[in-house]
């Protein structure tokens, strides 16, 4: 079995905006890039720790780091290196494709261990060394996405005890994990699961557009009720508390990794004035976008203790509340 450490030694000279599916080190990025900054992933990334021990943030929640942690960032998400020394990492990036399997639940965080360590950092290792091939040909390019289906069905066997991330849904938010409900456990709740999922899909895609529940609801072909209690059955959250946790959580992010100013970030969000867009953030953050870029960039990253379940980084302000939208 090749040793995570060994497996580091292995990176030389990665180039992350080459091809669609490429391999590099944390080290490798925070050498290039000494700002602590958040970064907005325009690609997935997975990360096994090599090294060290510290934390790293993926949207707002910092995650314990310690040899064979692993953590899988989805397209679109904010993440950020705790820079502790000595903490290294492989990274694998890719873009995503059809027939590639998508992370198995919300989770973003788990600590390998026996046999699936095994087989994990097998699978990385041989990407990793495949990757660096001198001549990138086409038939590379598809043993490369055949290691990567086969690394990414591996992390989905992974078993569902491994810590989640703050807030994420957990065993308890499926449908029939109530014994004392037995519609649930049948067809009620398959079907509420079945109707918040394709809900999610629908936010995902035009949150920026639309932050009314009644559009969605006529896009699905159910009742504002029939959403509403799909979404609390499996999140514990109203339909509009949804919607409103996703634009939070996308304002969050373009305040923490890009430069654009605040009224413009508010506009792609679908809140034309600027104090409608401030109002909106005060109430679901509980701080303003601009209190809240300024704390995030004034603060260094988390390098204390984490706890296993993850810490959730917020507003300093007294009444910070955090979104509690996690991508499934």
């Amino acid at each position: 079995m090749v040793q995570p450490d060994q497996l580091a030694r292995r990176m030389s000279d990665p180039d992350p905006l080459g091809p669609a599916i490429s391999a590099t080190t944390l080290s490798d990025i925070l050498t290039a890039d000494a700002s602590p900054r958040p970064r907005l992933l325009p690609h997935d990334e997975l990360l096994l720790v090599t090294a060290g021990h510290g934390s790293h943030e993926i949207d707002f929640v910092a995650y314990p780091c310690r040899p064979g942690t692993l953590l899988w960032a989805r397209t679109g998400q904010v993440v950020r290196a705790g820079g502790q020394h000595g903490l290294d990492a492989i990274l694998v990036r890719w873009t995503a494709a059809p027939g590639m399997p998508d992370r198995p639940t919300s989770r973003a965080h788990w600590q390998l261990t026996g046999e699936d360590a095994d087989a994990i950092i097998n699978e990385i290792s041989q990407l990793v060394v495949d990757s660096q091939r001198p001549r990138r040909t086409a038939l590379v390019d598809e043993l490369l996405r055949h290691e990567l289906r086969v690394l990414l069905l591996r992390i989905a066997l992974l078993p569902y005890d491994s810590p989640p991330a703050l807030d994420a849904a957990t065993e308890d938010d499926r449908p029939g994990s109530d014994p004392a409900s037995a519609d649930e456990a049948t067809g009620a709740g398959s079907s509420r699961w079945d109707t918040f999922r394709r809900f999610r899909a629908e936010v995902e895609r035009d949150h920026a557009r639309s932050r009314r529940v009644e559009e969605y609801a006529e896009r699905l072909s159910c009742a504002v009720r029939t959403l509403t209690r799909a979404s609390l059955t499996v999140a514990g959250r109203t339909a509009k508390q949804v919607i409103d946790d996703r634009v939070a959580l996308q304002a969050k992010r373009l305040l923490a990794a890009t430069d654009l100013p605040v009224a413009q970030i508010g506009a792609r969000l679908g809140f034309p004035e600027p104090t409608n867009f401030g109002r909106f953030f005060q109430r679901e953050v509980g701080c303003s976008p601009g209190s809240f870029r300024a704390d995030l960039r004034e603060r260094p990253p988390v390098t204390g203790r984490v706890a296993a379940t993850g810490m959730m980084v917020t507003c300093r302000s007294p009444r910070a509340a955090t979104t509690r939208y996690e991508q499934r």
